[in-house]
């Protein structure tokens, strides 16, 4: 991906990864998690929807890092421990969004180093500005008391402060929605188009109405095929060989038929 700023990190992801993303409705201090199934080795990372989507994309670079890395575990541990894998899947997200010689690249020549340049950066590569502060003492361009006192500034402060406030708002309502995965949606939307899934499975992975869902996929011009009915016709059905012995002699015993009747006769 070079050193150019990434764009939308859950499709990236879901694309060279062919991992299963999604944005979950989550507790205000639950952030990221990645799951695998053992056995057949899937692996699926949840993010929660935020207002803060800067930390949105961190999180999802951190939980990319931690399948790159294999950081498979029972779950016997305490995860919110700043433990070496942690510190390792951070240090990842940091390179991920915003690498050093990216940085460098984007900076030029520039020698004077400001606030409004904190913002520049933390707009064109959508990262935090404590992110961005610490990747900027990486490469030099500030003490170490200014990246103290830059991260503690937050994006929306940088965002009004420079003028961009409308696009934090956009992004902040862009990160604060569900999102189901997109293979998995794929997949659930061919199962609609053939028949033999409802549109209310659909409105469960997205979290919409069954009226949204039945809407969407009709203006998109997806709709539930017809299975053609079989019909045969009566000169192709076959031969039937039916014995009618022992019908009849089933009639004829529930008709009580006797039988031949003898007699002496009288005269």
């Amino acid at each position: 991906m070079g050193l150019h700023p990434l764009g939308d990190l859950v499709a990236i992801i879901e694309h060279t990864t062919r991992i299963d993303v999604a944005v979950l409705d989550a507790g205000p201090d639950e952030h990221g998690l990645t799951m695998r199934d053992p056995a057949s080795g899937t692996v699926f990372i949840g993010v929660a929807r935020t207002r803060n989507p800067m930390r949105q994309r961190s999180t999802l670079a951190h939980e990319l890092g931690h399948v790159c890395f294999e950081d498979w575990s029972d779950g016997t541990e305490g995860w919110s421990e700043r433990t070496p894998v942690e510190i390792r899947a951070d240090a990842f997200a940091r390179h991920l969004l915003l690498p050093v010689d990216g940085l460098r690249e984007f900076l030029g020549d520039r020698t004077e180093i400001t606030r409004s340049t904190l913002s520049a950066i933390v707009q064109r590569f959508l990262v935090s500005p404590a992110l961005a502060s610490i990747v900027l003492h990486q490469a030099d361009r500030i003490d170490d008391d200014t990246k103290q006192e830059w991260m503690a500034l937050s994006t929306s402060h940088l965002a009004t402060r420079f003028g961009w406030s409308d696009q934090y708002r956009a992004l902040q309502v862009q990160s604060d929605q569900r999102r189901a995965p997109q293979q998995l949606l794929a997949r659930a939307i061919r199962g609609y188009a053939e028949a033999v899934l409802p549109a209310q499975a659909i409105a469960t992975l997205r979290g919409v109405p069954v009226e949204v869902v039945e809407a969407d996929l009709l203006a998109a011009g997806v709709v539930p095929v017809e299975p053609p009915t079989a019909w045969a016709a009566a000169v192709d059905l076959p031969d039937v060989d039916v014995d009618l012995a022992a019908l009849d002699e089933d009639l004829g015993a529930s008709k009580g038929d006797p039988g031949p009747v003898t007699g002496d006769g009288a005269g």
